[in-house]
């Protein structure tokens, strides 16, 4: 699964062909989440509330970003790499 963005100890993956709604895979201190794109918001998993408050304004602010590299992965085409929120 290509990691498309990393920052703060905060590894953020999407899966090609992957099932709805649009979302991203989050892994921070050995624990995981799925995060909906649309809204920033954890559809399954865990965090912990530091993360959780980082990745809903990444997402938010980066939401084109990784609903263009949602589409990408459903057509099974390469994925671009998306600034952290320490601007990696």
């Amino acid at each position: 699964m290509p990691v498309v963005s990393y920052f703060f100890g905060i590894y953020v993956r999407m899966y090609f062909d992957e099932h709805n709604p649009p979302h991203f895979h989050v892994e921070y201190q050995g624990q995981e989440a799925l995060v909906a794109i649309e809204t920033g918001e954890i559809i399954n998993g865990r965090l912990p509330r530091k993360a959780i408050r980082l990745i809903r304004e990444w997402t938010l602010e980066h939401q084109t970003e990784l609903s263009t590299n949602w589409e990408r992965a459903i057509a099974l085409l390469p994925l671009e790499q998306i600034s952290g929120a320490d601007n990696d």
